[in-house]
């Protein structure tokens, strides 16, 4: 007969007199510390990112889905709906960007309270308060919170599963905790389903063949949540790609070609500020940048080891399963890196660091105690400064290409290319979003149309193909207006509509 592992999930002892340990437990479901981590979280992002700053260029396609101000960009098969869902009741109706980033900032902080909240019970509420400002802080959530990108709220879905997949196993009367596996489970699936699939794998392998771990609802609920978020997404599949079998290779083509390949080295140098490193060539950010990417699993891992001791692995040993199938792929399967795919690593990651930096200033005896904190708040400073270093530079640069993009717009506004107009060839997919225009390509991962096609509607509308300063027009616009505006040359067609100043 198999043994089965009953770990008690709370750090309180069993043996504790019966009023010590209610007074714990309701220290443990305070909601007070969460909700202050999550409204500083929320005034951070809104006074460290101005939400004046323009949409990138991922985001510009999630949004173009549902907003009136441009028409919907090509939607490649990597990508899911969940984040234009996400953003439809603000930018199907406003343009603004400054309402769209405090409606996002709002909503990110809402859902970091949620996910420590999913929690309660399982560590006491300063270690998760702790482990919610360690993730708030680092530079990579603030600059990504308030933006239309999926990775944060993968990040959010997995905390919430994880905590609730352990509470709904040690009491199987939580409901609640039932609910939550499932909901997370389907909004990690509705915004990157293989994402979703990646981060549960642990989960799922425990609820269905583990001994004392298997629940059939827990799995059910699973596997229920998994399928809700990703099923437009396979529909699309075999209404648009061919299949999912052909969705998932086309997604692999444009990711590089996912297979064996080390991407650590990638992934430091995205560190200091780097959005996108595709392809990820140059030197290393500086040591005191990287730091805080090799000490933050050391800390998890100390927090597994004093877990091990107490008698209380599981609430420490899932969190780190999980955050290792979430990291595999864009460790070891992807050849470039952004520092965004790798938010429910971090997310994972915090909750048994912030155990052990707890244990650290709180255990040991007096004669070392003064030490220890001076020690740990000394290197939670330096660890903040470098992240708003890094975070105000990468928020001016981005504001700069931002900008450049809007200049580009305004210029070929004066060109006469307004809507309805299409626009081809280099950054034609943000620089169409801020025009008002659609995004055309005739090859490549965005591609979506012909030069026949192109051709046809110079005829009719504003057309423009963008180049490089010095870049060769596309054969077809040889014979079209060159004009600089901004950092690109704009061929203009001479067809209805276009006019130079």
């Amino acid at each position: 007969m198999a043994k089965t592992l009953n770990f008690p999930l709370v750090g309180v002892r069993r043996h504790e007199p019966p009023n010590r340990s209610a007074r714990l437990s309701g220290r443990a479901r305070d909601p007070r510390l969460a909700a202050f981590v999550a409204v500083a979280f929320t005034l951070a992002q809104l006074a460290l990112v101005p939400p004046a700053m323009g949409l990138g260029w991922d985001e510009t396609v999630y949004v173009s889905q549902v907003s009136s101000h441009a028409p919907a960009a090509f939607f490649s098969a990597p990508r899911a709906r969940g984040v234009s869902l996400l953003v439809a009741p603000v930018a199907s109706w406003s343009s603004s960007t400054t309402v769209l980033r405090v409606y996002l900032a709002l909503l990110s902080g809402l859902g970091l309270f949620t996910a420590l909240r999913a929690w309660r019970g399982l560590f006491p509420e300063r270690v998760l308060a702790l482990a919610g400002a360690l993730f708030a802080t680092l530079w990579v959530t603030l600059f990504y919170a308030p933006q239309a990108m999926p990775n944060y709220w993968v990040a959010i879905g997995a905390l919430v599963c994880v905590g609730c997949f352990l509470r709904a196993r040690a009491d199987r009367s939580d409901r609640t905790a039932l609910l939550g596996v499932g909901l997370s489970a389907a909004l990690m699936a509705w915004m990157r389903p293989t994402d979703a699939v990646w981060v549960t794998l642990p989960l799922l392998v425990l609820a269905a063949a583990v001994p004392g771990w298997r629940r059939a609802r827990i799995l059910l609920a699973l596997v229920a949540g998994l399928l809700a978020g990703a099923v437009e997404w396979i529909a699309e599949a075999y209404v648009g790609f061919g299949g999912l079998g052909q969705r998932l290779a086309d997604a692999s083509r444009i990711q590089g070609g996912l297979g064996w390949n080390i991407a650590v080295g990638d992934q430091l140098r995205s560190l200091g500020g780097r959005v996108l490193c595709r392809p990820c060539t140059g030197g290393m950010p500086s040591p005191a940048v990287t730091a805080w990417w090799f000490v933050l699993p050391l800390a998890a891992a100390l927090g597994l080891v004093i877990a091990v001791r107490s008698r209380r692995p599981a609430a420490t040993l899932l969190p780190l399963a999980c955050a290792a199938t979430a990291g595999a792929p864009y460790l070891l399967m992807i050849g470039y890196a952004a520092p965004r795919f790798l938010l429910p690593l971090y997310a994972l990651l915090v909750i048994p660091a912030a155990d052990a930096l707890v244990h650290l200033v709180t255990v040991p005896g007096r004669r070392w105690r003064p030490v220890i904190v001076t020690l740990v708040a000394v290197a939670l400073t330096a660890h903040l400064a470098v992240q708003f270093a890094v975070l105000q530079d990468t928020v001016r640069r981005t504001t700069e290409g931002h900008r450049g993009w809007a200049a580009t717009a305004a210029a070929l506004h004066r060109l006469g290319v307004r809507p309805p107009c299409r626009l081809t060839g280099r950054q034609s997919i943000p620089v169409a979003f801020y025009t008002g225009c659609s995004a055309l390509a005739v090859s490549g991962h965005n591609a979506n149309t012909t030069r026949r096609a192109i051709t046809r509607a110079a005829r009719r509308m504003p057309v423009a193909a963008l180049t490089r300063p010095g870049g060769e027009p596309p054969g077809y616009a040889r014979d079209w207006v060159p004009h600089r505006v901004g950092g690109l040359y704009a061929y203009v067609a001479p067809g209805a509509g276009s006019r130079t100043p």
